[in-house]
């Protein structure tokens, strides 16, 4: 079993950098920690039936794919978790960066029992978490010499929202709204609840006069009936490039639009020269493919 470090028993710059980054460090370790609970309730096995209790070696984290990684500050933590101040981790790349097949972006030297104990939950964040960044800058670049940005949404995996936001940050994207308490998001369930949107978008600015409210519409009678009491913020739910390319003449820069419901990467272009603002994408973070990083040993 590897011994608890307190959170004040790991390097001060790196959590720095992991708030730096919009990142709340306590949380982050607490989910690291939490995470090799998971994996190492007793011994690494293989490990120490292996490897000499004094062996020391050295390996390197690569890319093995194109893309932008993500989560090498969160891997570099689960390292000096697990091994404290014997570990070296060193030539890390910034997240954010675009990598070709092949780079280096990270280099981790220390007991070798430990490298080989680490990996796995280190490569778990780093993989899934560039994997959401590399799946961003697809769309990013796909909406280029376009005014609409990519936006992420609730849909996340229990737990990994703000990690998973913060990916969506390092693949250029935007982020919409981190929980149910931030913004209000009146959708169709609450415009029928409420008895239509003028109704739900009125009770939620009475209740919450301070918020910023967006309301989901899925017709342009709807848009116009927003649009004539103040709405500022639309999402146009499942509409054709035709309908939304009319409900950006009708706004005429009322409200900010946001383009949303079964929208992919071939239809991302032809959805942003409607005009809309943003296009929200719930497979960055749902359904994302993870990235393909390894660690290979390259001594000890």
């Amino acid at each position: 079993m590897i011994p608890h470090r307190p959170l004040d028993a790991l390097p001060g710059e790196l959590l720095a950098e992991l708030g730096a980054a919009g990142l709340d460090a306590r949380a982050v370790y607490d989910q690291v920690v939490a995470a090799l609970a998971e994996d190492l309730p007793g011994d690494d096995v293989t490990s120490v039936a292996t490897i000499a209790a004094d062996a020391r070696g050295s390996g390197v984290f690569a890319a093995r794919e194109p893309g932008v990684v993500a989560g090498l500050g969160v891997a570099a933590l689960v390292f000096h978790y697990v091994m404290g101040d014997t570990v070296t981790v060193s030539d890390r790349v910034p997240d954010g960066t675009h990598v070709e097949a092949g780079t280096v972006v990270m280099r981790v030297s220390g007991p070798t029992r430990g490298l080989l104990t680490a990996e796995r939950t280190a490569l778990n964040y780093a993989s899934h978490l560039s994997g959401v960044a590399t799946a961003t800058s697809h769309w990013v670049a796909a909406l280029a010499g376009t005014r609409a940005r990519v936006l992420d949404t609730r849909k996340t995996l229990p737990t990994y929202r703000a990690l998973q936001k913060y990916a969506v940050r390092c693949g250029g994207g935007v982020n919409h709204r981190f929980s149910l308490s931030d913004r209000a998001m009146v959708k169709d369930n609450h415009v029928v609840a409420a008895g239509g949107v003028v109704p739900a978008y009125r009770a939620v600015r009475t209740a919450y006069p301070d918020l910023r409210v967006e309301v989901e519409v899925t017709d342009l009678d709807q848009l116009r009936e927003l649009l004539a009491v103040g709405c500022t913020e639309i999402l146009l739910d499942n509409m054709d490039a035709a309908t939304m390319a009319e409900a950006v003449s009708i706004t005429d820069g009322r409200a900010t639009l946001e383009a949303s419901g079964g929208l992919t990467l071939e239809r991302a272009r032809e959805v942003a020269r409607t005009g809309v603002d943003f296009i929200s994408v719930g497979a960055l973070t749902h359904s994302v493919k993870v990235f393909d990083l390894g660690l290979d040993l390259t001594e000890g």
